[in-house]
């Protein structure tokens, strides 16, 4: 749940800082006074526009943050397949806008995309302002809403036609891929013999071309390796009186003149013979390995065309001997699939009618699963609106089918509506008063509380063209909601606020020549008086006063 939010900057709000309970939190306040500021603040924090025009102070930077308390286990595997994890069940998402324009996205203090900050924001909190009602009221959406009341039977069905519907889309492209008429398959077919008989001509030796290469290397720098290999021979050598191999003679036969002196210089002079016995190796490698550099004009061309051969497969085929073999072998399966080209598309027609029969069958369990739901939903959220208020509500899911297949099926399902005795039913998203649109989403998101995953819901304009009896109804279905999530819900309705587990007072006032925003939670007579507002005005009566505790009352019973 969403435990705190902290803003600085932001347009009237210079700084608040709120903590947030379980339930159902209310926001009230005169018009005016910055409802819309804080709504606008966590549609920020959500991803939303953040512009200049939003700062207080163009010269400071503005930031709004949320922090969310994160236990259930559904949004943990969520933030998880995000790559995104609540340090000690804490999640702290957050947005500045520096004074140059630039905007940073953090969760947790690390640094994310916008996208991210998106997906993760979207498994925390949702929000219903007027337009996010128009949004849920699009007829794609009704679809979505039915199986998310009914995804325990639901969502197998659908994860079985995504898998159907995959594998047909692979079906249909290996046949649209194979199709061909005679002509084309003909070219292809003198094609890939030329292909396959230019590779098999080469006699291919896997490894081969890079002992070619380091051959070829060796031959065409044979010169100016006898060249540097004859001097170390005579730096090293016997040959000449400076030679080291020489000195090294010189040396030993002087030791050997002392031996008998001392018996520690044996020891001396046997490693200087080793030393001596060491370089004479050495010497006679080196004489073999410049006799071993006289190559033959011959094998040297012979071996650069092969490896221009090899060279000229691997620009065509592939960057490797390995590579290309395995080109070869698929153009072999491919000149046999063509040469047996009817037994060919007769199995893959097979697999594609099998695929496509095998997906309609998916196809039509989800359908019939679907329909079978939609009774059940249909019946709560007309039972809701009857209690919203709607006194001769008729309310149905009509179904039809699409022409092509999708991951999600091939269902087209609206939410049909009459609120008056006489009118025929017609699409819900035709519906054109604001009071109706509120109150029919309050119906849909009460009847899917507990079944949706979102731990957050907040509501802004639920009260919008209502009072009295439908007011007090309202009111009811917030609290049914708020048992199974967190609610926060802007309101102007004394009916609505007195539901308030706990109330909070957005206030606007003046501070050193400026108008300033703030947001304070109400204990229990504040909470009274503020009541008492919403049902009077600013004249504070005995009699609104007591009204409003028997508001609360009432909604305490």
């Amino acid at each position: 749940m969403l435990t705190n939010m902290h803003i600085k900057n932001i347009v009237l709000i210079d700084e608040i800082d709120i903590d947030f309970s379980e339930g159902l939190n209310i926001l009230t306040g005169e018009t005016g006074a910055g409802k819309s500021v804080i709504i606008g603040s966590l549609g920020i924090c959500m991803g939303g526009k953040f512009g200049k025009e939003l700062l207080r102070d163009p010269e400071k930077d503005g930031l709004v943050e949320l922090t969310f308390s994160v236990e259930e286990p559904h949004v943990k595997r969520g933030l998880s397949a995000l790559d995104v994890e609540a340090e000690d069940g804490e999640l702290v998402i957050s947005r500045v806008l520096s004074e140059n324009g630039r905007t940073k996205n953090r969760i947790n203090g690390m640094t994310v995309t916008t996208a991210l900050l998106k997906e993760v924001a979207a498994l925390l909190i949702d929000l219903h302002a007027q337009h996010e009602q128009q949004t849920l009221l699009k007829p794609y959406k009704h679809l979505q809403i039915l199986d998310e009341f009914g995804k325990d039977k639901i969502d197998p069905l659908k994860e079985k036609t995504a898998q159907a519907y995959s594998a047909f889309l692979k079906a249909e492209e290996a046949l649209a891929s194979a199709s061909m008429d005679e002509g084309a398959r003909a070219k292809r077919l003198d094609y890939l013999e030329y292909q396959i008989r230019e590779i098999e001509e080469a006699k291919l030796v896997p490894g081969e071309d890079e002992e070619l290469e380091a051959y070829y290397k060796r031959a065409e720098h044979a010169r100016e390796i006898t060249e540097s290999l004859s001097a170390v021979s005579g730096l090293i050598g016997y040959d000449t009186p400076n030679a080291c191999g020489e000195q090294l003679s010189r040396a030993a036969e002087r030791l050997k003149r002392v031996e008998a002196l001392d018996e520690k210089l044996g020891g001396y002079l046997e490693q200087l013979t080793q030393v001596d016995a060491m370089l004479s190796d050495i010497n006679r490698e080196l004489s073999d390995y410049i006799g071993g550099l006289d190559f033959d004009e011959r094998t040297l061309e012979q071996t650069e065309q092969r490896l221009n051969t090899i060279n000229g497969l691997k620009l065509k085929y592939g960057q490797k001997i390995e590579e290309i073999l395995k080109t070869y072998e698929d153009f072999c399966s491919e000149k046999e699939q063509l040469e047996a080209y009817d037994t060919y598309m007769e199995t893959l027609s097979r697999e594609y009618e099998e695929k496509k029969k095998a997906l309609e069958d998916a196809c039509e369990a989800l359908h019939l699963a679907r329909e079978k739901k939609s009774v059940s939903l249909v019946k709560i959220i007309r039972e809701a609106l009857l209690e919203l208020n709607f006194m001769q509500v008729e309310f149905d899911m009509e179904f039809a089918r699409t022409e092509g297949f999708t991951a999600d099926g091939n269902d087209h399902a609206v939410f049909m509506i009459s609120t008056n005795v006489g009118e025929p039913m017609r699409p819900l998203h035709e519906i054109a008063s604001g009071g109706e649109l509120s109150r029919v989403m309050l119906a849909v998101k009460s009847c899917l509380a507990g079944k949706e995953d979102t731990p957050t819901l907040v509501f802004d304009e639920i009260d919008v063209g209502i009072s009295g009896k439908t007011a007090q109804a309202v009111a009811e279905r917030l609290s049914v909601i708020a048992k199974a999530h967190q609610v926060l819900c802007i309101t102007h309705l004394p009916q609505i606020a007195a539901k308030a587990d706990s109330h909070y007072e957005i206030e606007k006032h003046a501070e050193e020549g400026k108008t300033v925003t703030n947001i304070r939670r109400l204990d229990a007579e504040a909470s009274v008086r503020e009541l008492a507002r919403l049902l009077t005005g600013e004249t504070l009566t005995e009699t609104a006063l007591s009204h409003a505790r028997e508001l609360i009352e009432q909604a305490k019973k």
